[in-house]
């Protein structure tokens, strides 16, 4: 399959809200216990470092967001990532070349440290992170509790 990555505009963002939304509502990936609506991607999208979508056949298929992980400046050199794929386009790569691509920009931006904060029940990205050259740095047991279901964030970082 091929996809071009670009930019999200604000016209991506409700393309966006249904793939985050997919996973709200079928998995552990996503935090939100309910659908969430536009208006905070469009913030997100706007603070973040870089926002990414791939479009296949015109269609966003999946987005990549890098923001600030903190707002004070000794952390100016740490960013936060996140990506989720259109779950009919997961397992063709999208996910590395998102990851290759929030690389490039970090080290134009002076970033040194990716992070990523991923559900204890999200198996398929505990394993792209290991797969990725992230380090598990942190975990919190239990601490969400989603459709009455306990779960945990494990932290993993990247220094690139």
């Amino acid at each position: 399959m091929s996809c071009q990555i670009t930019p999200m505009s604000h016209r991506d963002v409700r393309s966006v809200v249904r793939i985050f939304n997919y996973y709200v509502e079928h998995s552990f990936a996503a935090y939100p216990e309910s659908p969430v609506a536009e208006e905070p991607f469009q913030e997100l999208r706007k603070a973040a470092h870089l926002a990414l979508v791939a479009k296949h056949a015109g269609d966003v298929v999946g987005f990549a967001i890098m923001r600030p992980f903190h707002h004070a400046s000794t952390f100016q050199r740490t960013a936060e990532v996140s990506y989720f794929i259109d779950p009919e386009h997961t397992g063709q790569h999208l996910g590395s070349i998102f990851l290759e691509k929030l690389i490039e920009n970090a080290r134009t931006l002076h970033i040194d440290w990716l992070l990523a904060s991923v559900s204890s029940r999200n198996e398929g990205s505990l394993a792209f992170h290991r797969k990725h050259g992230f380090e598990e740095c942190g975990h919190f047991r239990d601490i969400g509790r989603k459709n009455g279901q306990d779960f945990g964030i494990v932290w993993f970082q990247k220094r690139i």
